[in-house]
């Protein structure tokens, strides 16, 4: 369903100081992601063999280097079609950060800061 909150990114500077707090204090797994050089899967609850979470209320997220418009802790909101909310951020005031982005075979990313300055995340499924 579009509009909820799918997925949530966290910037580090030391990527295994980061990996050692945030495990150490959540206990999450963290793990490297195939072919995304300096990215952590961040699974905070169970997840099924795909690495979804398996039981309502958990949201999986991410770790990577901080730069570009990742330099704080972003929320990403799913999508159903990008190219459309990005237009609608536009007319109500946003800013497009970074347009539709394929990820992989995985889906689509886009970028936006909002009109209170905080950059928020899109994610349209494959």
């Amino acid at each position: 369903m579009a509009g909820r909150v799918v997925h949530f990114e966290i910037p580090f500077d030391d990527k295994e100081r980061a990996k050692r707090f945030y495990s150490g204090v959540f206990g999450w797994q963290l793990d490297a992601m195939p072919g995304f050089d300096d990215y952590l899967g961040a699974a905070t609850g169970p997840t099924t063999e795909d690495g979804t979470p398996s039981e309502p209320g958990f949201i999986g997220g991410g770790m990577a280097a901080r730069g570009g418009t990742n330099t704080q802790t972003v929320i990403t909101i799913s999508s159903a079609d990008i190219d459309a909310d990005l237009s609608r951020v536009d007319a109500n005031g946003g800013e497009v950060l970074t347009g539709k982005t394929p990820v992989g075979d995985f889906g689509y990313a886009a970028y936006f800061k909002d009109t209170e300055g905080n950059v928020v995340g899109l994610w349209q499924s494959a």
